[in-house]
């Protein structure tokens, strides 16, 4: 991974961070809320579309972490306890909790990845479903 691609949407009592590398498009965003997330709009993502609290709620069924937010007050997303791994039936992996994360740019603190099972993705360690892991 060559350094983070992220973009902040700023709202009145929320921000949105969208990281486009880790997206893989589970569409749980744009099926959640589509007055906020809206693919044919521009910016894509407007925060103060719905209200902070339910807006959080449809950031974290982001399975990629690709979505992450941060209340203006300074609350941040609590990680799932106990830490929870799912393995597909190709060998992908979700991660949901309080997660530490090696890659090439350095440790990461997470609290939702989906983790490359079969050596082939070029976002290491996470899934980019270019392998058999991701299809």
């Amino acid at each position: 991974m060559s350094g983070r691609s992220d973009k902040a949407y700023e709202g009145q009592s929320i921000t949105v961070t969208f990281e486009a590398d880790r997206c893989l498009h589970a569409a749980e965003c744009v099926h959640g809320l589509p007055e906020v997330f809206d693919t044919a709009r521009r910016p894509w993502i407007q925060p103060d579309g719905a209200a902070a609290d339910r807006l959080a709620e449809v950031v974290r069924r982001c399975p990629s972490g690709a979505l992450r937010y941060e209340l203006t007050d300074g609350g941040t997303e609590i990680p799932d306890r106990p830490t929870r791994i799912t393995r597909s039936s190709t060998g992908q992996l979700t991660v949901r909790g309080e997660l530490s994360v090696d890659t090439p740019d350095g440790v990461r603190a997470e609290t939702r990845a989906v983790l490359c099972g079969c050596g082939q993705s070029r976002l290491q360690p996470y899934c980019d479903h270019a392998g058999p892991c991701g299809q």
